[in-house]
């Protein structure tokens, strides 16, 4: 059902804790479970809560990132939008067949400090209430809508704390990365538990690395109509590409985009970048900002050179660096990858729009001329 997020808010009107099984929150909840059966849908509502502000899209998303746990396999309690005296204030309560449980904590932001005692206070009391066994069958997990790798006030008052062992971090993109894995590949729900109980606090580069994987093996599978703008592509002939960028602890992908190809007029491959020994002076090449959109796009001058530039972060990961010219930003007016911009892609010719789309974005990709001009505006 192609529906919007705005759609279904004006339907079932503002989200509260109002008791009763025809409020609003118990409306939108049923509409989750009854007509939303693919990641992709889920993904694309995410997106529209985080590209907006208001308790309305808070609350939405607490409520999709719950409704994603349960796509994880797991039995999911929906907690309350605020806490009241007398109730356990979880956002959500994620319990496993196989005895393990989660208490998530959903974030929009890290802009604000956060006290971990809240969320170890409701594992205790989940612990004293006999809901959970012991506190070695859980795990807190706070689910972040926009990771700030300025900030890092969650990892840092994890280890700070030495809370490893009992608090995780998941950015919400890498949690439906997880969703989708599971639901598309031979991702058992065990093989999501044993991601979402790592050694560290982060789990974003796990899920990241599967991610990559996934993607890779999408792009050496045949298209269902192969595109003849791709078919003709040559010598003397411009390709399209498609690039993800994503943040990491020091920098967004909006910084990257505009210090990289804005400013410096170049770009960076790793070694094991798909297209990378392909990508040639005269292509074309536009940039995705993850849960963002297209963000930028410009016109290839180099073939790329392991020559290691100073501006770029992690240089010796990122070591193949090509110019760029005729470069265009738009970081404040992405273009928005939702399920209308798709239907109109030749790469979801034949495709159900409404099942994972993640692969489309996860990992560099050759495109055709005209998804490249849907996707850049021009």
């Amino acid at each position: 059902m192609n529906i919007s997020l705005d759609e279904v808010l004006g339907l079932v009107g503002p989200l509260d804790d109002s008791p009763g099984d025809e409020t609003a929150r118990e409306r939108f909840r049923r509409f989750l479970k009854s007509n939303v059966n693919e990641v992709g849908q889920v993904r694309d509502y995410v997106e529209g809560c985080l590209r907006k502000s208001g308790d309305q899209y808070n609350r939405a998303l607490q409520d999709l990132v719950n409704f994603a746990g349960q796509l994880l396999g797991f039995d999911v309690t929906f907690g309350r939008y605020r806490g009241v005296q007398g109730q356990i204030g979880f956002d959500g309560y994620w319990k496993s067949p196989a005895k393990f449980h989660i208490v998530v904590e959903v974030k929009t932001t890290e802009a604000y400090a956060v006290k971990t005692a809240t969320l170890l206070g409701y594992l205790d009391e989940l612990i004293s209430e006999k809901r959970i066994p012991d506190p070695d069958s859980a795990i807190g997990l706070y689910v972040v809508g926009k990771p700030d790798p300025e900030v890092r006030h969650l990892e840092n008052a994890i280890l700070g704390e030495k809370r490893i062992h009992q608090l995780r971090i998941i950015s919400v993109d890498s949690l439906l990365s997880l969703a989708e894995m599971k639901s598309e590949f031979d991702v058992s729900h065990e093989d999501v538990l044993a991601i979402l109980r790592p050694s560290g606090p982060t789990i974003d580069s796990v899920v990241d690395l599967m991610g990559r994987l996934v993607a890779q093996r999408q792009t050496e599978e045949p298209t269902q109509q192969p595109p003849p703008l791709q078919a003709e592509s040559g010598e003397g002939r411009s390709s399209y590409w498609l690039t993800p960028v994503k943040g990491d602890q020091e920098q967004s992908a909006e910084d990257c985009v505009e210090s990289l190809v804005g400013k410096e007029g170049i770009y960076a491959f790793g070694e094991g970048t798909p297209g990378r020994k392909r990508l040639k002076p005269g292509d074309w090449i536009c940039f995705y900002a993850t849960t963002k959109g297209v963000v930028a796009h410009a016109k290839v001058v180099s073939s790329p050179e392991r020559k290691p530039h100073k501006r770029v972060r992690h240089p010796e990961k990122y070591p193949w660096t090509f110019r760029l010219e005729n470069t265009a930003l738009y970081l404040d007016a992405p273009v928005v990858i939702d399920a209308a911009t798709r239907s109109r892609l030749d790469a979801f010719q034949g495709r159900d729009l409404e099942r994972s789309w993640a692969w489309f974005v996860q990992a560099t990709r050759k495109i055709t001329e005209q998804d490249f001009k849907i996707l850049t505006r021009t």
